[in-house]
């Protein structure tokens, strides 16, 4: 199976809704990689790591986010697939 990696910003209602906590639930749920963190202008900001469609899945994931969130925008960027991480954590 293809490996991919994507680094990607999350913006619109996107902290203080379990944004976070429910986006490492879905990763490894699904086997992928990586981090998630809040930024200071508000958006979120995540790297994934893992098979192809299983990142997918997180950037579809990321347009929509928890119940609470509202998503204006998703911005993915393709980086080199490195195999860096060996889970997803949540970074502060």
């Amino acid at each position: 199976m293809s490996k991919k990696r994507v680094h990607v910003f999350v913006e619109g209602k996107v902290q203080g809704v379990f944004f976070r906590a429910t986006t490492r639930d879905n990763a490894v749920e699904k086997g992928v990689g990586g981090w998630v963190k809040n930024l200071p202008d508000g958006r979120v900001e995540a790297v994934f790591e893992g098979d192809d469609d299983m990142v997918d899945e997180m950037i579809d994931f990321c347009w929509e986010g928890p119940e609470r969130a509202e998503v204006t925008n998703v911005e993915v960027r393709s980086e080199q697939y490195k195999n860096e991480f060996g889970d997803f954590k949540v970074k502060y």
